[in-house]
C-alpha cells in the first residue's frame, strides 16, 4: 500500500520590521553615504517624529509614513493645497477646544484660587491667539493678495523740466571771480589799444602861472 507524501509547508514570509527604514543606495554610494542622504530627507525626519508622537496608535510603519508624506509633498508642489487647508482647519478647531477647556478651568478657580485662574486664562488666551493666526493663514491661502509689480518709469522720452538755477548761479559766480572782465578787452567789437596816446580834449587846457598877490605887510590892516 503506497502512501503519499504531504507537501512541505511553505515558509512564512519574513515579517518586515515596521521601524526598519528602507534606504535606496546608488551604485556610486557607500552604505554610510546612502544613510546620510536619506536622513536629510524632510519626509524621513517627519516620519521619525510621527512615530514618537503617535505611539497611542500602536505600531506604525515608518516606510508607509515616508511614502504618504512624499505624496502630500508632491501634491503641494503641484499647487494642490487641499490637504494643507484641511490641516489648518482641523488645527484651528483643536486650538479652539484647548482655549475653551482652559477658559473653563480658569472660571472654576476664579473665586478662590486667583493665581491658578490667571495661569489657566493666560494659556487659554495663547491658544486663542494661535487659533486666530491659523485661521488667518487659512484665509491667506484661500484668498491670496495680489502682488503689485512696480516698474520703473522711463521719463527720458517725455518732456522734462530741469531746474538748475542754483547750480547755474553758483557756476556763474565762480567764473566771474576767476575770469577777467571782457569789457576791458572788447568794446563794440574793437580791442582797446593802450600803446597810442589820445588827443587832448577841451578839458585838458594848459594852466597859466598865477600872478603875484599884493598883500599888506600888517595882517591886522
Amino acid at each position: 500500500m503506497s502512501t503519499k507524501k504531504k507537501p512541505a509547508p511553505k515558509p512564512e514570509p519574513k515579517k518586515e520590521d515596521p521601524k526598519a527604514l528602507k534606504v535606496a543606495q546608488q551604485p556610486t554610494e557607500t552604505p554610510a553615504d546612502a544613510l546620510a542622504h536619506t536622513s536629510l530627507r524632510p519626509t524621513v525626519q517627519a516620519a521619525l517624529t510621527l512615530l514618537e508622537v503617535n505611539k497611542n496608535f500602536g505600531e506604525l510603519s515608518i516606510n508607509a509614513l515616508v511614502a504618504d508624506l512624499a505624496k502630500q509633498c508632491e501634491l503641494a508642489n503641484s499647487g494642490d493645497l487641499s490637504r494643507a487647508e484641511s490641516l489648518l482647519t482641523a488645527q484651528a478647531h483643536t486650538l479652539d477646544a484647548i482655549f475653551n477647556s482652559l477658559a473653563r478651568r480658569s472660571a472654576l478657580n476664579m473665586g478662590e484660587y486667583i493665581n491658578a485662574a490667571e495661569t489657566y486664562m493666560r494659556v487659554a488666551l495663547k491658544a486663542q491667539a494661535q487659533c486666530r493666526a491659523t485661521l488667518e493663514t487659512l484665509a491667506a491661502i484661500k484668498n491670496p493678495q495680489p502682488v503689485a509689480f512696480v516698474r520703473q518709469a522711463n521719463i527720458a522720452h517725455g518732456p522734462q523740466q530741469v531746474n538748475n538755477g542754483g547750480a547755474a548761479e553758483a557756476s556763474r559766480a565762480g567764473t566771474s571771480e576767476n575770469q577777467p572782465s571782457k569789457v576791458l578787452e572788447h568794446q563794440h567789437g574793437e580791442r582797446l589799444d593802450f600803446g597810442t596816446a589820445g588827443a587832448a580834449g577841451g578839458a585838458d587846457s594848459t594852466l597859466e602861472t598865477v600872478g603875484a598877490v599884493n598883500r599888506p605887510q600888517d595882517a591886522s590892516g
